[in-house]
């Protein structure tokens, strides 16, 4: 057995992450001056660019929804966004077996859930039997971590032992994700629909106080909470009272707001309102997602996306540098894989998304797509046009896909764009009604390239088999070795390139603009804010 105590910590980490996550962004940490010690009390009042999708931690992936569905519930452990390495929260210590197939959780004592029921083996068991029974479909990421899932046995009241069919090296740093966050019987007996209506019970430092659908949240701090990640900044409850999040989709009135003092903080700050929030004495905090940058998704079973040149000329046709400079901002970087910088295993693969769009013109002459009349190329009667599933999950989205369309009329391909609501989207991908998808996926491990692209997952392209990607998606699921591991996410990534099953655009940070009065907002190692150590100053 692999022993992991406080004191022995490296191990994990090194099994669970790759080595250590790179230092992402500006240091989020610092408050804005020296606005003294923290002083606990006041409401902060935060503006969403985007509805949260549902409160159940386990079904949450949007950021915008994990911002606050993080704050009610805790994680067997945490992941420190410095190092990576893998830290106690509510399991104290766990082992791991050589072959990566048992991991074994010993949680700590007084631990309750905020109905006042206690933190059991039992609660570990029913969470993750939950999210299972709720499968890929309704939580892609949690389903995904418990691939090869036989079940949880609470070999005593506090003691949790997780097994798997195979091996499972990506399942530690997994047990620090929202999505494995541990929930109370309450809750993880509810069927799918119930959990999203804002009553979940978790044993976090804030719980929900009032939930109203593409609306508002407000959170309050629960009373009594002492048993925080080692990863936090304080000990004992949270500085907050209140966190009141409402949903404010335009750019303008939430940079407004937040420069008016009628809120303390907002999501997706874009580069132009940095100079009016920091008029007002605030500043942008950002940070790098980890993950699978930025992209589209082709379905290889539709349209002209099922010629494996096409997806080949999308490559170097799209001006990645110019959607940084001309949309985004210095905070944000061109994509340069189909992992994140900041991801463990990344690999730079610049030199193959380099912008040669005489490059594709060449590749789609080779491959038999002449220019039609209006500029657009055709082959066997068949035009060079395919449209963009995508939802405003980030405020940019539209934009960069719009200047995407301007880049591919010029190699002569059409793009057309599918704008509909993130619920439609996720219920086009599952059916996979869609040519191609735009999104992105946060992890702070190489394992989601298997979530995105592995058969195993929600393989969104509808492909085949493809022995070289497949094995090495397997392969580093079952490498406990960091070397081993590293090399074949590496492999993973060129792969995906190689089958033009990714066409990455940007990388994805998280900009939030904030107040004078809004001190220590920390990002968590997933790039996504934890309002734990957060106070309020001046009010």
């Amino acid at each position: 057995m692999i022993r992991t105590s406080h004191r022995i910590l490296a191990l994990a980490g090194a099994l669970a992450a790759i080595g250590a996550v790179a230092a992402c962004g500006t240091d989020s940490a610092a408050p804005g001056g020296d606005a003294g010690p923290p002083k606990p009390g006041g409401t902060l009042r935060y503006g969403l660019s985007q509805a949260p999708t549902c409160s159940d931690p386990a079904q949450s992936g949007t950021n915008q929804t994990l911002y606050v569905s993080r704050q009610i519930v805790d994680s067997l452990t945490d992941q420190d966004p410095k190092t990576g390495e893998l830290k106690p929260w509510l399991a104290q210590s766990w082992e791991v077996t050589p072959d990566a197939k048992v991991f074994t959780f010993k949680l700590t004592d007084g631990v309750t859930f905020s109905d006042g029921t206690p933190l059991t083996a039992d609660s570990v068991r029913k969470t993750f039997d939950s999210i299972v029974k709720l499968g890929s479909a309704k939580s892609p990421l949690g389903a995904s971590y418990l691939t090869n899932y036989v079940g949880t046995t609470a070999v005593d009241r506090l003691t949790a032992r997780v097994e798997f069919t195979k091996p499972n090296a990506q399942f530690l740093q997994a047990s620090s994700t929202t999505q494995l966050g541990i929930l109370a019987d309450a809750t993880t007996a509810k069927p799918a629909e119930q959990r999203c209506l804002g009553d979940n019970i978790g044993s976090g430092p804030f719980t929900y106080a009032s939930y109203r659908q593409d609306a508002s949240v407000t959170l309050a701090k629960r009373a009594g909470y002492q048993w925080g990640s080692a990863v936090f900044g304080h000990r004992g409850e949270a500085y907050l009272d209140k966190i009141e999040f409402t949903v404010v989709p335009e750019s303008g009135v939430r940079t407004g707001s937040v420069a008016s003092g009628q809120l303390d903080a907002i999501s997706d700050a874009l580069p132009q309102d940095a100079p009016q929030i920091e008029a007002a004495g605030g500043r942008v905090l950002s940070t790098a997602n980890p993950g699978v940058p930025f992209g589209f998704q082709p379905n290889v079973t539709r349209g002209p996306l099922r010629d494996p040149a096409v997806r080949q000329a999308l490559l170097p046709a799209i001006d990645r540098k110019q959607l940084v400079d001309t949309v985004l901002g210095p905070q944000f970087k061109p994509a340069t894989s189909t992992l994140a910088s900041s991801t463990p295993g990344y690999q730079d693969l610049s030199a193959q998304l380099a912008y040669e769009p005489a490059k594709a013109r060449t590749i789609l002459d080779q491959a038999g797509w002449v220019p039609g009349g209006d500029g657009i190329r055709v082959k066997n009667g068949e035009r060079l046009s395919f449209s963009v599933l995508f939802s405003q999950v980030f405020a940019g989205n539209q934009a960069i896909i719009e200047l995407v369309q301007q880049q591919l009329r010029q190699v002569g391909i059409e793009l057309k764009l599918d704008l509909v609501s993130n619920a439609e989207s996720t219920a086009r991908q599952n059916a996979k009604d869609f040519e191609s998808t735009y999104y992105n996926t946060t992890r702070a491990d190489g394992d989601i390239l298997r979530t995105s692209f592995g058969l195993d997952g929600r393989n969104l392209n509808a492909r085949d088999r493809i022995p070289a990607l497949d094995d090495a998606l397997d392969g580093q699921l079952g490498t406990v070795d960091n070397g081993a591991r590293t090399g074949l996410v590496r492999t993973a990534q060129q792969q995906v390139l190689t089958a033009g099953l990714w066409i990455p655009t940007v990388e994805l940070s998280q900009a939030i603009g904030a107040s004078a009065t809004a001190q220590d907002l920390r990002f968590e190692a997933s790039a996504r804010l934890q309002f734990f150590d957060a106070w309020l100053s001046g009010r």
